[in-house]
């Protein structure tokens, strides 16, 4: 059982740490929090040793009445891998100066810059490529949706070209203090968008150009794409190639599941914690091919999609298993995944 910490109790950091706490192979050490917030409980009740990023703030953990293990440095000596779940820009910091300094392996999540992390990973694309490395990058939730599907397309067919364009959703449920509340706003309003090439972080080859727009929504983003195939295929062999990928779900809009909050009352009706969606789902209907363009459209959970990549990442760093299908089956099965 290898050793595993969360530096990020938050959004991605709680769901890794369960999905971690599912394996066989590996295990959770301790999660850490700067603040004595309903998570820095939660974790405490769901059995996890919470440690502090902060020490000074000992004091205010104390009067919440949520016990503490210990400081995060003593967290870090006791692991075999470090999952950095901190906030945007924060986990490169982290890298260099304190990981680093430890001999420490650790996963990075996608707002860190690919430069700085030295490597991204996507299960699908480069798990090869992570075995044995000291630090990788879990690239983004929208890079991760845009691999699952143009994998298994790009496998089937080839890809000459990738237009796609985002309609992100504004903020997290949970970010009240975020937007947009009326407005569709271009982000970024130059064109390619960073999507593009996030994917070719991983795909290295890959031909696309990505726009974005964000909108009033805190469900999921949504991604129309036009692919240019290299070779001949039917809108069935497509829809057969994606059926049997893992981490891919057809969608039927005519079952009543035509958008992004019908999906997500699926996932309750699944039963899921936190009603994740760790699934890419691609609305069947949308699947058409005119004269060699492929076109469809998919729905991305931002808060969860990424979660299952960060375990096989860890398995791929760790070097618990070398053949990332293996993998992929393996955290499936612990997860439920579809």
């Amino acid at each position: 059982m290898k050793s595993v910490g969360i530096n990020g109790y938050g959004t991605i950091g709680k769901r890794v740490a369960d999905a971690v706490s599912a394996q066989d192979d590996m295990k959770i050490v301790g999660v850490t929090k700067r603040s004595p917030d309903y998570e820095a409980r939660t974790a405490v009740e769901k059995g996890y040793d919470l440690y502090i990023s902060a020490p000074e703030r000992e004091s205010s953990f104390e009067e919440a009445g949520i016990k503490v293990t210990g400081t995060a440095d003593e967290l870090f000596e006791k692991l075999d891998i470090v999952v950095d779940c901190t906030p945007e820009g924060i986990g490169a910091k982290n890298k260099e100066g304190t990981y680093e300094k430890l001999g420490l392996k650790a996963i990075f999540q996608g707002g860190e810059k690919h430069d700085q992390i030295g490597l991204s990973f996507n299960s699908f694309s480069n798990y090869k490529d992570a075995i044995g490395k000291d630090y990788a990058r879990v690239v983004s939730c929208n890079t991760t949706g845009l691999c699952r599907t143009l994998n298994p397309i790009n496998d089937l067919c080839g890809i000459k070209k990738v237009r796609a364009v985002m309609v992100r959703r504004g903020a997290d449920p949970s970010q009240v203090k975020k937007g947009p509340i009326n407005a569709i706003v271009p982000n970024p309003p130059t064109v390619p968008s960073h999507h593009g090439p996030d994917v070719q972080t991983v795909m290295y080859d890959l031909n696309i150009t990505t726009m974005a727009l964000l909108v009033p929504t805190t469900l999921m983003h949504q991604h129309n794409l036009m692919v240019e195939l290299e070779s001949s295929v039917s809108v069935d062999d497509i829809k057969e190639k994606l059926n049997e990928t893992p981490r891919v779900l057809l969608l039927k809009a005519k079952e009543g599941l035509g958008s992004t909050a019908e999906f997500m009352e699926y996932a309750k009706e699944l039963g899921r914690s936190r009603n994740d969606l760790f699934e890419i789902g691609v609305w069947e209907e949308s699947l058409n091919i005119v004269d060699g363009e492929l076109y469809y459209m998919q729905a991305i959970h931002q808060e969860s999609d990424v979660v299952p990549e960060n375990v096989d990442a860890i398995r791929a760093m760790l070097e618990i298993e070398d053949d990332p299908s293996k993998s992929i089956e393996k955290t499936n099965k612990s997860m439920g995944i579809l």
